[in-house]
């Protein structure tokens, strides 16, 4: 997605897209009838690579420090393209999930993850508010960081402190 990452979304034209992937107009229309189609689902797919190799946390590893981990990685990742990462955020937030599939698979994925990072097999409702929160907080951290109001710095002691506290209530938890 290098036309992605060199231009914000409101700049990327479906032509040059077509044009750069070697495909008809029509075709990238059939499968992405708008760049919010497009970017919700480039977003997913950066969610499923997020998701590989998570398991349950190793023992002795605090479970909110391994979706810290887990998520600052993910933020750094997505921090070395920042054009092509507000563009992808911008759209998943935007795209409705009845006319955008990839909007649930987002949800749904990230929520997955999460869970198993924290070792919940089984979650419970609060369980799954908890997560969902955590990915509205990371959106926002991250979306700030994009916007030049926060550094990497202050984005990676953000999130270790909202995995502590959205987290500290679940269901698994110690104590």
């Amino acid at each position: 997605m290098r036309i992605g990452g060199e231009k914000p979304l409101e700049r990327v034209q479906m032509h040059e897209v077509a044009k750069a992937a070697g495909v008809a107009i029509g075709t990238l229309y059939r499968y992405f009838p708008s760049k919010v189609h497009l970017f919700t689902a480039v977003m997913a797919a950066q969610v499923d690579r997020f998701g590989e190799g998570v398991g349950p946390p190793p023992p002795g590893t605090d479970p909110e420090d391994a979706v810290a981990d887990l998520l600052v990685a993910a933020s750094r990742t997505l921090m070395a393209q920042p054009l092509l990462s507000a563009s992808m955020l911008h759209a998943a937030n935007s795209a409705n999930v009845a006319t955008v599939v990839d909007t649930a698979k987002i949800d749904t994925t990230f929520q997955e993850i999460v869970l198993l990072a924290i070792g919940i097999e089984v979650p419970t409702a609060q369980d799954v508010r908890l997560v969902r929160l955590l990915m509205q907080c990371w959106y926002g951290v991250l979306q700030m960081s994009l916007n030049g109001r926060a550094s990497m710095a202050d984005v990676e002691s953000d999130i270790r402190m909202a995995c502590r506290l959205l987290l500290a209530p679940r269901s698994n938890a110690s104590g």
